[in-house]
């Protein structure tokens, strides 16, 4: 029987389908499923049309309604079509025209390729190449290597006519899915062993027959990072209706090969960029390993914010549907964990948390109390980074403790009185009843030292931002055995002030830890703005503090229009221009649940609000039960530390000024700690960026007075004020 595979082109774009168009492909998905081949070919309803002079005549279109059209792939052996695109009419029938489909003779994967455009513009740049004094972007690489990476004759030819990466990023689009990805990591600077263990090793099957490039139907099997088999109608149906639901069918390759290895000896972690699905292996790794619980075995989803517990709630739920199984997921932030762990302690008192404000005053009467004359600023973060991170609860260790990272100086002589202070600040917290969140955290990881562990596996997303103190808890949590820890972060997107080295602290993960480089959220064009704003800064990796992070070879497959940014000359001036920019989004067709607004304060975000309110779009900040549910239909709108995990396909980021980034107040100076300055300047410039690679289809950046010397050193001129 016939049936109608999805093609992950068509899920690029399923946000921005209405839902009467959805409604279509469901019809038409039903056809396939319904009808014999003979009947689908002669349905009137559905068309499945041929076109006259196309470069593919395997390439066809199908009807999804008067306005609509679907380009498939109707290969002339075996039952699989597979839908590539949905498009108005006549962009349907110029696109399908340019395409040519094929079969990939080393990953034996379906590929296609806009065949027209390159056929016309490939001559052209051959003739710039051959007069141009640059040498060719993949002179260093022999044919047989180009070959043995799956790049097939046409592509070659293609690819030696290139001389910079501009060029490449013209070509990209139109290439070979598979072929465009080892061209751009090769150009990115990967070595042909890292692009054939990244890309190649992971898509190949295990079969010794000859490729035979006719074959479609075993293609389309060997294509599962990029075709979807659905098999009901009520799978397609929450697809279409929950885009999310599309990451339980797709991982690329390499995705899959982390998230379903049977089993790791360790730790094993995971880094990638924004946007290349760390949170999506995590949840796959979970549903992977509730396959393989005993009974009374619990596993520990945790992250930082609430905001992403409910993320990760919403996408287990997506991705497990045995209600049974999920209940044996504990769904946590790893403060909530440690306050259960606490108040579960035989005798515990509660003890309510104290704030940030708070703890800066404590300080400052604890160092009045004991005659100490530094600032309340040093005191914080010594016990932040040093005491708390070290574990350290005596004068003796105090004094034996590694400094190294602090830029203050601290004599010998001096540690008794620092440690004198530290002692008057705790014991004031308990005379009144608080601890901190970090102290509770020690506090949790000293009982299940002490009671032993509460699960069999621990699963951490957004890792990055987690103190050693939180790292012993989790580390306690566990059992050291396979399959602990399983740890998914970005050192790039760090906005708190967390330096932690996970081998210092017991967890290896070395030959357990894989790079993932392939973007699927944002644009190559917002991406490429993006990094911009971090290219050239220090970031230092998750497993060791004394190593570097890299965005080598970080790439986004989607294209679209640049980032629009904006100056205004005043804050009222730029409300009102975001409001104009939220109406051309929502009269493009996007939801307004689909568009998200941030800024680096509260007060910037409720002016926001309102401003939206009174032009009559529905606002809600991310903070509203509303925005908590994941279901809302208005703007969210939230700081950029909220920001953080989530992802909308519009996003503004305003307020973008020079006093708001960097904030003199989250920014020690230079002559108090020089390293810690530059610890706060960095922290402020991953705020902005992970703000920004929060959009998926467009970006919009605003400010009012003067810009922010980040956006200067990102190379972002100034542009005209409004």
């Amino acid at each position: 029987m016939p049936r109608l595979a999805f093609d992950i082109g068509f899920f690029a774009e399923l946000p921005k389908l209405q839902p009467p168009v959805r409604k279509g492909v469901l019809d038409a998905w039903e056809k396939f499923d319904r009808l014999t081949l003979d009947q689908l070919f002669k349905d009137q309803g559905l068309k499945l049309e041929s076109l006259t002079k196309a470069k593919d005549k395997q390439i066809r279109t199908i009807r999804i309604d008067q306005f609509w059209r679907g380009v498939v792939l109707a290969p002339p052996t075996g039952d699989t079509f597979v839908l590539l695109r949905v498009m108005p009419h006549d962009k349907a029938i110029d696109w399908a025209m340019k395409q040519k489909s094929s079969i990939n003779e080393v990953t034996r994967a379906v590929e296609i390729r806009d065949a027209a455009t390159l056929d016309e513009i490939t001559p052209a740049y051959e003739r710039v190449a051959e007069s141009s004094s640059k040498p060719r972007l993949f002179a260093k690489f022999s044919d047989g290597d180009l070959t043995a990476l799956g790049i097939d004759a046409e592509t070659l030819r293609q690819a030696r006519s290139l001389v910079d990466q501009e060029q490449l990023d013209v070509f990209a689009p139109l290439l070979p899915q598979d072929q465009r990805e080892v061209l751009q990591y090769l150009a990115a600077g990967c070595t042909v062993e890292e692009v054939w263990q990244d890309i190649v090793a992971p898509a190949l099957q295990a079969s010794t027959q000859p490729v035979d490039t006719r074959d479609y139907e075993t293609a389309i099997q060997h294509t599962r990072a990029r075709i979807a088999l659905v098999t009901a109608p009520e799978e397609l149906r929450d697809i279409l209706e929950k885009p999310f639901a599309a990451w339980r069918v797709f991982l690329h390759p390499s995705q899959r090969k982390v998230a379903y290895r049977a089993s790791y000896s360790g730790p094993a972690q995971v880094t990638g960029g924004p946007g290349t699905g760390k949170t999506v292996v995590a949840l796959h790794r979970v549903k992977h390993l509730l396959g393989h619980l005993r009974d009374g075995d619990r596993i520990l989803l945790t992250t930082y914010t609430n905001a992403l517990v409910n993320a990760l709630r919403s996408g287990l739920e997506s991705l497990v549907d045995d209600p049974e199984l999920r209940e044996r997921v504990d769904i946590s932030t790893v403060d909530g964990f440690a306050s259960r762990v606490v108040a579960e302690a035989p005798g515990a008192v509660a003890l309510r948390p104290l704030m940030s404000n708070e703890e800066v005053s404590r300080w400052g009467k604890a160092a009045k109390a004991t005659g100490f004359t530094g600032s309340a600023q040093f005191l914080a973060q010594e016990y932040r980074h040093v005491v708390l991170a070290q574990g350290i609860t005596s004068l003796a260790e105090y004094e034996s403790a590694d400094r190294r990272g602090r830029g203050s100086r601290l004599a010998a002589s001096e540690r008794p009185l620092v440690w004198e202070t530290v002692e008057r600040f705790t014991a004031g917290l308990t005379e009144d009843g608080a601890r901190t969140w970090l102290q509770t955290c020690a506090e949790a990881a000293r009982l299940l030292e002490e009671k032993g562990p509460q699960y069999r596996h621990v699963v951490v997303d957004e890792a990055q931002d987690l103190h050693p103190a939180q790292w012993r808890l989790l580390r306690a949590a566990v059992p050291a055995r396979p399959d602990d820890l399983f740890i998914a972060g970005d050192p790039h997107q760090r906005i708190y002030d967390s330096k932690v080295s996970l081998k210092s602290l017991g967890i290896k993960v070395a030959g357990r830890s894989v790079k993932l480089r392939k973007n699927y959220r944002s644009t190559q064009e917002i991406l490429r703005w993006s990094t911009a704003l971090l290219i050239g800064r220090p970031i230092a990796q998750l497993e060791d503090e004394g190593r570097n992070e890299t965005l080598l070879g970080y790439r986004s497959a989607l294209h679209g229009d640049g980032p629009v940014v904006l100056g205004a000359t005043t804050e009222e001036a730029e409300l009102d221009a975001l409001v104009a920019q939220v109406r051309t989004w929502l009269d493009a067709g996007v939801g307004a649940g689909e568009i998200g607004v941030s800024a680096r304060f509260n007060k910037t975000c409720a002016k926001a609000v309102a401003h939206l309110k009174d032009a009559g779009v529905p606002a809600v900040t991310l903070r509203s039960a509303e925005a908590a549910t994941g279901e809302t239909t208005s703007v969210r709108v939230g700081t950029m530390h909220s920001f953080k995990g989530l992802e909308f396909r519009c996003v503004a980021v305003i307020g973008v000024n020079d006093e708001a980034l960097p904030f003199p107040k989250a920014v020690t100076p230079p002559e108090v700690d020089p390293k810690q300055h530059e610890t706060d300047m960095l922290s402020e410039r991953c705020l902005l960026f992970v703000a920004c690679t929060r959009a998926r289809d467009s970006l919009y950046v605003s400010w009012s007075g003067e810009p922010s010397s980040f956006l200067a050193e990102a190379g972002v001129p100034k542009q005209r004020a409004v």
